[in-house]
């Protein structure tokens, strides 16, 4: 097997295994220009020491028949085996530049320390200060690719001209040679045919050189164009760098490591290598590892921007946490691990009011002096169990201001994520399911209508906002005529616009549930697919193959209401298939 091709496509992902490619095309022609040096020297040997003639012919035959070229791909042509097996020697050495080579390790370091520097940024600095500096790493990254592609066509340029470039000045040297001398003239003829036909072979692997370099150039040139589409090479799997949160023992905290990684889509599992281009390239061990969900992680709860959260099978319970190295490549790794948006419970009633003034007591009382109040982020498991804890009715009467079980950036980052769009949006989607079932048919219709008269913003003008403005006071009419009640419009516009922005979520279209129907028909029947042990009065514990009868919507989201034996209560919603 000789050297393999570098593609160009290679040059956007830059894996470990492209890197490997490149050092092996380096290796290949540093040897070359060591071989052609010696063969050189050794030639020049020969024609200056003609008193040592004999052992400067023996130690030139012997470099010459020692020498041989690497070639690029599975076999060779024929000229190319011809030219292989001659050897070759020149007056002049042909070789990748150190300066080249240099920039292009130099161009590597670069783009790789702004990228991390990027990363490393807080997601607090200000949108333009973001911007400025994503346009600067997009600027470099571009000028790193096209220094890569540069790099990896000369390499294969030098490649296929050594073949020739070498071998040409071989004959001239050898036609000089058995002329000087009169006792060569009989050798010169004999070499004669040999040097046709040698000359032959290396105008033809000329002539496909010219012919394969144009159509390198025209893939480069399209390449070049279109980078998008060259992101990936395999239908099957995805890859690219992640930078990985590795947990060390307190008080070290964490750090974050880059790796390569590959995500095998049908199998779902994620292949990690560690690889660190300025330690001279040298790869880690892979670890693998199967993924279970992949949830998109806000910078509520951790400090730096394109985090995902990876949750696997084998280690339940353990979460990866990683970073993208773009908005782009994080919407990139969401598609492919079929991510999601994180899901949070909050509630718009007197339980959330509570834990809002208790949170804002808290900070007052324990933390108003505390340097970066609200920037510093809490554990984000913490984060998640203090809200759990807050909007349940049952355990919600901690104060949190006496209480020493949190800290206050726990608190900070709760308060934070509970006022977060996502909670709003699943509160309302709460209150939604707590209306009687026409009027969440009708609302349900009306949504998807006035979603799609949105749509259509530019023509009619009818945005979200002023659609909101036109039906605020419509669907949401005050209990009294009231100064308080005018100056709440404001929030009534506010909710129309989040209902028809995420209409598909949070109301019900009587065609989409198969629950619901403007007709009557007999009460729908679930059958269990998976056993559940109820955790509260207002759960049904089951097993397999339990049928449940009267099985309607939930006022609570991803819950059913159904009888089984005689009690009636409430069923996960993914625990059952509808009969």
């Amino acid at each position: 097997m000789g050297l393999h091709p570098l593609e160009f496509s290679e040059c956007y992902l830059d894996s470990p295994v492209f890197r490997e490619k490149i050092k092996a095309h380096e290796a290949e022609l540093d040897k070359t220009n060591r071989f052609i040096k010696e063969l050189y020297k050794d030639g020049k040997n020969l024609i200056n020491a003609t008193k040592q003639l004999a052992l400067a012919q023996r130690k030139f035959a012997q470099s010459l028949g020692e020498f041989q070229f690497e070639y690029i791909g599975d076999a060779k042509t024929d000229d190319e085996r011809c030219i292989g097996e001659c050897g070759a020697v020149t007056t002049y050495s042909w070789v990748v530049l150190p300066a080249e080579r240099k920039k292009y390790e130099k161009e590597t370091e670069k783009y790789y320390s702004s990228l991390e520097k990027l990363l490393n940024m807080s997601a607090k600095k200000k949108e333009p200060q973001l911007q400025e500096a994503d346009s600067q790493v997009e600027t470099i990254r571009q000028h790193f690719q096209e220094e890569s592609l540069d790099y990896v066509c000369k390499l294969q340029e030098i490649q296929e001209r050594k073949k020739f470039d070498c071998v040409e000045p071989m004959l001239a040297f050898f036609q000089t040679v058995f002329t000087f001398y009169h006792q060569g003239f009989e050798l010169a003829n004999d070499f004669n045919h040999y040097k046709k036909a040698l000359q032959i072979n290396i105008q033809n692997t000329r002539s496909r050189f010219e012919g394969t370099r144009v159509e390198v150039f025209e893939l480069m040139k399209r390449i070049r164009e279109v980078p998008q589409e060259y992101r990936q090479t395999s239908p099957i799997s995805s890859e690219g760098y992640l930078y990985v949160q590795e947990k060390r023992p307190p008080p070290f905290g964490s750090s974050w490591v880059k790796r390569y990684c590959t995500f095998v889509k049908e199998q779902k599992i994620l292949h990690m290598v560690t690889f660190d281009h300025r330690s001279g390239g040298k790869m880690g061990e892979t670890e693998s590892v199967t993924l279970k969900s992949c949830v998109r992680k806000t910078t509520d709860m951790l400090d730096r921007r394109f985090c995902l959260d990876i949750e696997i099978t084998d280690r339940p319970g353990t979460v990866l946490t990683v970073q993208s190295l773009s908005e782009d490549d994080h919407k990139f790794w969401i598609h492919a691990m079929g991510g999601k948006e994180p899901v949070i419970d909050a509630q718009l009633d007197d339980v959330g009011l509570s834990f809002v003034k208790n949170a804002i007591n808290a900070i007052e009382t324990r933390g108003i002096n505390d340097q970066g109040l609200y920037r510093v982020v809490g554990v984000s498991s913490k984060v998640q169990k203090l809200l759990s804890l807050m909007i349940d009715e049952k355990s919600n009467d901690v104060d949190l201001s006496t209480c020493e079980d949190w800290d206050v950036k726990t608190i900070t980052s709760t308060l934070k994520l509970y006022l977060s769009p996502e909670s709003r949006s699943q509160a309302i989607h709460c209150l939604v399911h707590k209306l009687p079932e026409k009027n969440r048919l009708v609302l349900g219709l009306l949504m998807k209508h006035l979603a799609t008269v949105a749509a259509h913003s530019k023509l009619n003008l009818m945005t979200v906002a002023n659609l909101g403005v036109v039906f605020g006071p419509t669907l949401m009419r005050p209990q009294e005529d009231t100064v308080a009640a005018i100056m709440d419009l404001k929030f009534q516009n506010i909710v129309v616009e989040i209902l028809i922005e995420q209409h598909k979520k949070v109301t019900i279209e009587p065609w989409s549930n198969p629950l619901i129907s403007l007709s009557p028909k007999a009460p729908p029947r679930a059958m269990a697919v998976y056993p559940c042990e109820a955790e509260h009065e207002s759960e049904l514990s089951f097993q397999v193959g339990a049928i449940f009868s009267a099985v309607a919507p939930s006022r609570e989201p991803g819950w059913l209401e159904g009888e089984l034996e005689g009690k009636k209560g409430l069923i996960p919603e993914n625990y059952v298939e509808m009969l």
